[in-house]
């Protein structure tokens, strides 16, 4: 645990405000969503609360913790992760075709994976250093073990999860110093890779088809996307009400996973809408406030990480419940209903907490923009730009 000497200021505790009030916002909606879904009419209620429970436990540990401690576990982690990725594809079960889960979608180890990988990730460029700005070094081995991870992702297939963790890993790698033509060579690639996927895949191709025109499976999936922005206009400014909300009654389709955003737009209205979407920015922020003071790469990397994990995650729901981007099954974290989401959405949230514990105390101006830890602005210029650059300090 962090010591006297290591733990120099007190956890973000409007950060941790914040996510409470999302846990409890999540359980209202869930039980909203699905009172009427069965006889017992608190049955995810009450499985989502006894994950909240848990949840918050392992938030309360790991925000005690030292956070180094997941440093020298990155590797087991990461071993584990991939282990429960090709299990799930041997035996687990799902809905659609697809095989991403056991016990009735309670335990997914995708969403284990996420966690698991940002921690590697970030262990991983904190170890490379300047050695990230080589081909040899970074760019390469890092698109191999991410091509790994998401490929096993996609054979569920996981389309959304697989896109977060590039989008997340992506990130990461731009701020721990790889140059933007790594970037751009990194981003051309991918944009490869996913059209290649697209267009070998036919449900996801189906889905591309069906977000450019909704007609043509009015049955299906289309169905559902008009379902979603239905619920979204009739909520108008207010909502319905709490509770007071009828799409999410119109079989077959159930509304508290993958879309419970729009049953927060339909009961809560727009003004719902923007008061989650604020306390993700929120979470943006302060996440980001974590990551600039933390003290080493490590912490800089791993905060960066999980915040990026939880905003992207949250904007792809949103805009896929506004048919802003093609319908893809991404949860809203700690609000839509799933034992492994929240669960591992807390455990990251427990190491922010950890790594703010020991953050430096300085304004998050000090620090270059996007130059974490000891880096600043120098390290994405040219060798030539910066030997100018130390001349003319120098004339100076």
């Amino acid at each position: 645990m962090l010591t006297r000497r290591t733990a120099t200021m007190e956890i973000d505790y409007a950060l941790l405000l914040v996510i409470i009030l999302l846990v409890i916002l999540g359980l209202m909606m869930v039980y909203s969503a699905t009172f009427s879904i069965r006889r017992d009419s608190a049955y995810f209620l009450k499985r989502q609360a006894l994950w909240a429970v848990l949840g918050l436990a392992m938030l309360l540990v790991m925000a005690r913790l030292d956070y180094h401690i997941w440093r020298r576990l990155a590797l087991p982690l990461m071993s584990l992760s991939f282990l429960s990725l090709v299990a799930v594809l041997l035996l687990g079960r799902g809905g659609g075709g697809t095989q991403s889960w056991f016990r009735e979608g309670s335990i997914q180890p995708s969403e284990f994976a996420k966690l698991a990988f940002v921690i590697y990730i970030a262990a991983w460029l904190a170890s490379k250093g300047d050695k990230i700005r080589d081909v040899t070094y970074g760019l390469i081995p890092f698109a191999i073990l991410l091509g790994f991870v998401t490929g096993l992702i996609l054979l569920q297939p996981d389309l959304g999860t697989a896109i977060l963790i590039v989008a997340t890993a992506v990130a990461m790698f731009f701020i721990a110093g790889a140059e933007i033509s790594q970037l751009f060579i990194g981003l051309i690639a991918g944009g490869a890779a996913l059209y290649a996927v697209i267009v070998n895949s036919g449900y996801a191709h189906k889905r591309i088809e069906i977000f450019f025109n909704l007609g043509s499976d009015p049955e299906g999936a289309g169905y559902q996307i008009m379902g979603v922005l239905s619920a979204l206009r009739a909520g108008g400014i207010a909502g319905r009400g709490l509770g007071s909300g009828t799409q999410k009654l119109i079989p077959p389709f159930v509304y508290h996973t993958d879309t419970i955003f729009s049953v927060i737009g339909e009961e809560l209205g727009l003004l719902g809408c923007l008061i989650i979407i604020g306390l993700f920015l929120f979470i943006a922020y302060r996440g980001l406030i974590i990551s600039f003071r933390a003290p080493d790469a490590f912490g800089t990397l791993l905060a960066f990480g999980v915040t990026c994990w939880f905003v992207f995650q949250a904007m792809v729901h949103i805009a896929v419940n506004s048919a802003t981007l093609p319908f893809t099954g991404v949860t809203l974290p700690f609000v839509s209903y799933g034992g492994s989401s929240l669960t591992m959405c807390l455990s990251g949230v427990g190491m922010l907490l950890s790594i703010s514990r020991v953050g430096r105390r300085r304004e998050p101006r000090t620090s270059a923009a996007f130059a974490f830890g000891r880096r600043d602005r120098r390290p994405r210029l040219s060798r030539t730009r910066r030997r100018r650059a130390t001349e003319k300090r120098n004339r100076r």
